[in-house]
């Protein structure tokens, strides 16, 4: 393992809270019906990539989230058109469509994604700029890549603390993608993911650590 590859120190048996409340079997059921039939649609209009609507992309990620039994909620200013990068904390695999749901984006990701049967070639297909965490010497070309999608109009979207934390905790931004946007002349969107049960304060049952 490489001494520059990210790692969060959060682990299930330290960091995660007791268990989510149990969903009831008939709810389950349909909810995983839900997202399979979701990301069937999916897979069926990957090959149209990008030049998909981003109001189809949001009404299918906001659709996808929402099957997964959570609601969206949206407080501070409306991110600007153009090229902009959005910057965001890591919990879950859930915060791609969830940042998909409010503001569609290519999304950077780490090359092990892109070897994934199923999720690696809907993140290629949907215009996924490709991350080697472990290769200091890949990273200007990353930058690149990153800046010159920028410069072009589209919007990124990037977890730069390069792993997923707990959800209560939160680690250092790196800063090489905002040298891409500083490069490009782009906007840089800061946005917070907090998943909350029941309406208290920011849980952990949405973590992948």
């Amino acid at each position: 393992m490489s001494a520059w590859l990210p790692v969060a120190p959060c682990t299930p048996g330290a960091c995660l809270g007791g268990a989510a409340p149990a969903v009831r079997a008939p709810l389950a059921v349909l909810r995983l019906t839900a997202l399979a039939a979701l990301l069937l649609g999916g897979i069926a209009l990957s090959p149209l990539g990008p030049r998909l609507p981003a109001r189809w992309i949001r009404r299918w990620c906001r659709a996808l989230v929402r099957a997964a039994g959570v609601r969206v909620e949206i407080t501070g200013a409306a991110a600007p058109t153009g090229g902009l990068l959005l910057v965001a904390n890591h919990v879950s695999w859930l915060d791609v469509p969830l940042l998909a749901a409010v503001r569609p984006a290519r999304m950077l990701a780490k090359r092990e994604i892109r070897r994934w049967p199923l999720a690696g070639r809907l993140a290629a297909r949907g215009g996924a700029l490709f991350i080697e965490r472990d290769r200091l010497r890949a990273l200007p070309g990353t930058v690149g890549r990153i800046a010159d999608a920028l410069r072009a109009g589209t919007a990124v979207a990037a977890f730069p603390e390069g792993s997923t934390w707990c959800g209560r905790e939160q680690g250092r931004f790196h800063r090489a993608v905002f040298q891409a946007a500083l490069d490009a002349g782009a906007a840089v969107q800061p946005v917070r993911i907090d998943y909350r049960a029941g309406g208290g304060g920011a849980g952990t049952a949405a973590a992948f650590v």
